[in-house]
């Protein structure tokens, strides 16, 4: 099978599509026929050794996949050749056939969903549901800001909050990109390239934000967290800005606020009863129409390390994705 293959940590430019050997399925484990694969910030993140995760080399990045079951191993029993499902791993995803070697983290998926959209769905969309609805703890009525709001899950999380009943205010990089939120359901938004987050975002939020959404970090976590209010939440999703930010702790003390850390990966493995309500909640905003992933680029497996970096600066819309 073709593969695009990492061999030693370095610049996403360094990768390689390859012909390696097809892997078979195991006890416990499935092999899928990938159809489609969504790109993540952890892609650019791990093939440069920067990731939590350091596979083994070789190996081939991409962790969210849609695709058909070709191969089931001893002992599964919930999936059968044909079954159209979505997978989530850590890597692996970009290539043409995938070892999900446990079994459970197949997804299957539903009727009106095609490949290219399921891929793009389970990462970005548990991400964010399990943000507002299992760390944040919103109501309804809430005032949500989302950074980096036109990204794979700052979108997903201007829907659901949408979804959720939450007044929702999108904050991005350009006019182009909150035109998109706007679309998707945002109520107010920021310029955070030509506005002060601060500021603008005290004078949308009046007395301040009840949640902050924050996938970007760097300079403008600070400014988010000033521009909480009382009992406000900042939600830490990741680092896209590239920089860890030091937080005053003294803006909690004096604003009574809570910093919770999001981290979906993690709580799939630790609750994955928990996760599966969860994804039932969110097959069901799809079906409803509240939300739609938006697939902004689409790029074939050769040009895979091109559709990386094109995330990796941060130029992306919504989700990118790999056909095959």
């Amino acid at each position: 099978m073709r593969a695009l293959v990492c061999k030693e940590w370095g610049p996403i430019e360094d990768l390689s599509v390859e012909e390696v050997p097809d892997p078979e399925a195991g006890p416990g484990s499935v092999v899928i026929d990938v159809k489609a694969a969504g790109v993540n910030f952890p892609d650019a993140l791990i093939v440069q050794g920067l990731y939590q995760y350091k596979p083994p080399l070789p190996f081939s990045p991409g962790s969210e996949v849609a695709g058909i079951v070709s191969e089931i191993g001893e002992g599964v029993t919930h999936l059968s050749i044909g079954d159209r499902v979505t997978a989530v791993t850590v890597w692996g995803g970009f290539a043409e056939k995938l070892l999900v070697e446990d079994a459970r983290r197949c997804i299957p998926v539903p009727d009106g969903l095609d490949m290219a959209t399921a891929s793009a769905f389970v990462m970005a969309y548990s991400t964010s549901y399990h943000a507002l609805v299992d760390r944040a703890d919103q109501q309804p009525g809430e005032k949500l800001l989302v950074l980096g709001a036109a990204g794979g899950v700052g979108l997903a999380a201007v829907e659901i909050g949408k979804a959720l009943g939450l007044e929702v205010t999108a904050a991005a990089s350009t006019d182009e990109k909150l035109a998109i939120c706007i679309e998707h359901g945002a109520d107010h938004t920021i310029n955070y390239v030509n506005e002060n987050l601060k500021e603008a975002a005290k004078r949308i939020s009046g007395g301040g934000f009840d949640i902050v959404y924050d996938p970007v970090g760097g300079d403008y976590t600070e400014q988010a967290l000033r521009a909480t209010g009382w009992k406000g939440r900042l939600l830490v999703v990741g680092f896209a800005a590239g920089e860890i930010p030091s937080i005053p702790l003294n803006l909690t003390l004096l604003k009574g606020c809570d910093i919770r850390g999001v981290f979906w990966g993690s709580f799939l493995e630790r609750e994955p009863a928990a996760n599966a309500t969860n994804l039932e909640a969110l097959m069901g905003m799809f079906a409803a129409g509240t939300i739609r992933p938006y697939i902004s680029a689409r790029y074939t497996l050769e040009t895979t390390a091109d559709a990386i970096r094109y995330l990796a600066d941060r130029k992306a819309s919504g989700k990118v994705i790999i056909e095959l």
